[in-house]
């Protein structure tokens, strides 16, 4: 796929043979996912009936999915031969999903979701009433951040503060599927990804003061807005914000990342952004690696290359 692409697909086992309709369907969820088993709940294909439309860039999925009783197996058979180490993210808008992973089970309703990760084995089962959206993100968004490496079946309450956030934002990503650009899909699922992350690490670590998270936000947005600003620094956030910057040291810990750490993945983030603008194609590599915070273009190069897969100038030699 090339760098830069936004594509939008949809599929029906209407378009297919009546008699081949779950085989079609259980490939069809294979390339969309990963390598899992089927056990569906009519013993006649021709009655099975699902639908789903994907969106898809180079850095991220999301799955809108419809479709009668299923029960999905992914074994320690299946990891070891075709691993996978992304993470998935089940958010039902109908119906019931049942996750087992991890020696965990999470019941997954309209108002709930779960982090789930397709690099240990699962079984997730649904109900013929099910609609659901299945987020999908790379493992270095998740494990970086979040300092671990083992599966996450937790479920989330999706119903208030940030879990309504999350919710509200990836439906509008999935209603608003045709009025995208990639550098726009890419921007609002990067936020998806860090709200997230807040949210898990609230599940299951505790804050002992209340403030480190309210911390944390304040510093994400100040980074945000200013992250092309070359004098940045954890210092002069701290200064700018009126905390210490030990509190600001301590908040970013709590979820894995440092101050530094963060002003590099928002400025990278930035460059890209730019680079899938046309408005910007009159800039050089150097003139982003300026105009972004960057020393140099060459600091940029590798930062950009370490992060992202691929230099600047391919993702925008790669296309839009």
């Amino acid at each position: 796929m090339p760098a830069g692409s936004y594509i939008v697909e949809s599929q029906t086992t209407g378009e297919v043979d009546p008699r081949e309709r779950t085989d079609f369907w259980s490939e069809h969820i294979k390339s969309l996912q990963t390598q899992m088993d089927f056990r569906y709940a009519t013993p006649d294909p021709q009655t099975f009936h699902g639908r789903s439309t994907r969106q898809r860039t180079d850095t991220y999925q999301l799955v809108n999915w419809q479709c009668d009783q299923i029960e999905y197996n992914r074994t320690p058979r299946s990891v070891r031969h075709e691993p996978d180490p992304d993470y998935r993210f089940l958010l039902p808008l109908s119906g019931e999903l049942v996750l087992r992973q991890d020696d965990q089970e999470a019941r997954l309703t309209p108002g709930t979701g779960s982090l789930m990760t397709l690099g240990a084995p699962f079984q997730l089962l649904h109900d013929a009433s099910l609609q659901g959206i299945i987020f999908s993100i790379p493992a270095r968004e998740i494990d970086g951040p979040l300092n671990r490496k083992s599966p996450l079946a937790t479920g989330l309450d999706l119903t208030t503060g940030l879990g309504r956030v999350v919710h509200t934002m990836l439906r509008s990503l999935s209603d608003e599927r045709d009025h995208l650009t990639a550098s726009e899909f890419n921007a609002v699922s990067d936020r998806v990804v860090e709200l997230l992350l807040m949210l898990a690490a609230g599940d299951d670590r505790p804050d002992t003061t209340g403030q480190l998270t309210e911390v944390e936000a304040m510093v994400r947005l100040h980074v945000r807005e200013h992250a092309a600003d070359p004098d940045l620094t954890g210092t002069s956030m701290a200064r700018a914000l009126g905390w210490s910057l030990r509190q600001i040291q301590l908040a970013l810990q709590r979820v894995g990342t440092t101050p530094r750490e963060l002003i590099r993945e928002e400025r990278l983030r930035l460059v890209r952004d730019r680079l899938q603008c046309r408005e910007c194609d009159h800039l050089t590599i150097t003139d982003l690696a300026y105009s972004s915070g960057f020393s140099s273009a060459s600091t940029l190069s590798t930062a950009f290359r370490r992060r992202f897969g691929v230099s600047p100038r391919e993702l925008r030699n790669g296309g839009r």
